[in-house]
């Protein structure tokens, strides 16, 4: 289970980054984090819009609503989803 936090704003979603991969997609689960696959190289910052635009498309929201909270060079990542409730949130992710 993807171990999502609450905040202020919204969720915090845990995400594992796969840059470089051959698609972007999402690949479930893994260590309580969303495993994530871009097809975007991990150079200045590409990798990681990658990830929230893909995010913010996956889930059918706005690019405005998903911010990078920390892992800025890190395979380990924290997202913040804004203006949704967790079990929201987990009810897309399912």
């Amino acid at each position: 289970m993807i171990a999502l936090e609450s905040h202020p704003d919204g969720v915090v979603l845990p995400v594992r980054a796969q840059p470089g991969s051959r698609k972007n997609e999402l690949r479930g689960e893994h260590e309580g984090m969303l495993k994530v696959c871009v097809t975007q190289a991990p150079e200045k910052g590409k990798a990681n819009k990658a990830i929230a635009e893909f995010l913010a498309k996956t889930l059918g929201l706005k690019k405005s609503q998903i911010e990078l909270l920390s892992g800025e060079t890190s395979p380990r990542k924290k997202f913040l989803v804004r203006g949704i409730e967790a079990h929201d949130l987990a009810a897309k992710l399912a």
